[in-house]
C-alpha cells in the first residue's frame, strides 16, 4: 500500500509493519527492565557512548579506534585537542551527552538544531567560521574511506533560500504530523536532513544525533544502551547505497528502502541489547564486579585478560581467577593459546 509521507512515497508493506511491531513489543516492557537492571545499564550506557562517538566520527573519516576514543574521553579536562579527529570526537560526545541529559527539554526547531551543530563543532577551529549557521556554499554527500579516497553519493539542496525553505518545511511537517508512526517519522527526518545537508560540514554526524534525540523523545529510552552509530558503521556500504538509491529519485522520491534499512538497524541493536540482558539474567548471582567483566567480554569479543585488567582496574591475577570461574560455568569460551589467548561469550 503506497502512502504519501511528507514529500515522499512510502510502501507500507508487511515487512515494514512487522519490523515496527517487533520493535514496539520490546519497548512496551522496557520500563520494568530498566528498573530491574539499573546498575548494569549504567555500564552498558558508558560502553554504548564510546562506541557511538567512535563509530559516528569514523563514518565521516576519523581514524580513532574505540579504545583511543575511550582514553581521550577519560582525559577531556586535561587533553589539548590539537588534531581534528580528537576535536570531532569530543564535540560529538558533548552533543550526545547534552541530548542524553536534556532530551525532554530540546524542541525540534531550527534554533535547537543550529545549537546542536554549534556544540558538535565547538572544538573544531577549522569549522569556527560556519558552526551553528546554514551553509554558504554548495556541498555534496561523499563517502570517506580510511585510505583517504572519497566517492560522491549525491548532490544536496542548494544554499540560501532552498536550504532555509527545506529545513523549515521538514520541521513543520515533523511537528504537525500526528498520524505517521514515530519510528517512521524519525527515519524520514534523518533522511531528509542528510538530503538537504543544511550545514557546511557535520551533517552526517548531526543526523545520527537527531535520530537519538527523536527516539528518546518518543519513548524509546533503550537507545541509550546500544549504539545505532556502530550498527550503521558496520553497514556503511549498504548505508550509502540505500541513501543513493532513494536520493537519485529526488524530488518526491520513494523512500521505502531507506525506512526499512533504518528500522532494520534499530531492530538489530535492540536484539543485541536483549542478548546482553539475557546474559546478565543467566549471571544474576554474580557480583557487580563479575557482571562488569562479563559485560566487557560481551562487548569486546576476542578480548585478552590484560585488556580486561586495564578496563576494570583489577589486578590481572584477579581477572584470571574470575575468567577461570566463567569458563567452568560455561558463560564464556577461550580461543587461541599462549599470548594470543582471548575470550568471548559462548
Amino acid at each position: 500500500m503506497n502512502n504519501g509521507v511528507y514529500n515522499f512515497r512510502l510502501n507500507l508493506n508487511w515487512r515494514l509493519i512487522n519490523t515496527i511491531s517487533q520493535i514496539d513489543r520490546f519497548d512496551a516492557s522496557w520500563t520494568s527492565i530498566e528498573r530491574k537492571e539499573g546498575q548494569s545499564l549504567k555500564q552498558l550506557k558508558s560502553i554504548a557512548t564510546v562506541r557511538s562517538v567512535g563509530a559516528s566520527t569514523r563514518i565521516e573519516g576519523s581514524r580513532m579506534s574505540d579504545e583511543e576514543v575511550e582514553v581521550l574521553l577519560s582525559k577531556i579536562n586535561i587533553s589539548k585537542l590539537e588534531d581534528r579527529d580528537s576535536q570531532e570526537v569530543v564535540g560529538y560526545f558533548d552533543a550526545l551527552d547534552l541530548i542524553s541529559e536534556n532530551y525532554e527539554n530540546i524542541d525540534i526547531s531550527e534554533s535547537s538544531i543550529k545549537n546542536l551543530h554549534n556544540i558538535l563543532l565547538k572544538h573544531s577551529e577549522k569549522d569556527s567560521w560556519h558552526k551553528g549557521r546554514y551553509k554558504q556554499h554548495s556541498n555534496a554527500v561523499e563517502a570517506n574511506y580510511p585510505d583517504g579516497s572519497k566517492q560522491l553519493i549525491f548532490q544536496t539542496t542548494e544554499p540560501g533560500f532552498p536550504t532555509e525553505d527545506g529545513m523549515r518545511g521538514m520541521i513543520d511537517w515533523y511537528r504537525n504530523d500526528h498520524e505517521t508512526h514515530p519510528l517512521v517519522k524519525s527515519g524520514i527526518l534523518s533522511y531528509e536532513f542528510v538530503s538537504i545537508h543544511p550545514f557546511q560540514d557535520g551533517n552526517g554526524r548531526l543526523s545520527r544525533l537527531l535520530c537519538t534525540l527523536l527516539l528518546l523523545q518518543n519513548g524509546y529510552k533503550w537507545i541509550q544502551y546500544v549504539s545505532l552509530e556502530h550498527e550503521i558503521e558496520s553497514r556503511k556500504t549498504e548505508y550509502y547505497k540505500v541513501l543513493r538509491n532513494c536520493q537519485a529519485q529526488r524530488p518526491n522520491e520513494e523512500v521505502t528502502e531507506w525506512v526499512i534499512f533504518f528500522l532494520d538497524c534499530l531492530l538489530n541493536i535492540q536484539k543485541q541489547l536483549m542478548a546482553k540482558l539475557e546474559l546478565q539474567g543467566s549471571a544474576s548471582n554474580l557480583s557487580p564486579r563479575d557482571k562488569s567483566i562479563l559485560n566487557i567480554i560481551s562487548t569486546y569479543p576476542g578480548i585478552k585478560t590484560g585488556e580486561i585488567s586495564k578496563r576494570t582496574g583489577l589486578p590481572i591475577s584477579s581477572v584470571k581467577r574470575i575468567i577461570t570461574d566463567f569458563l567452568e560455568s560455561g558463560l564464556i569460551e577461550r580461543n587461541g593459546t599462549g599470548p594470543g589467548t582471548n575470550y568471548r561469550i559462548t
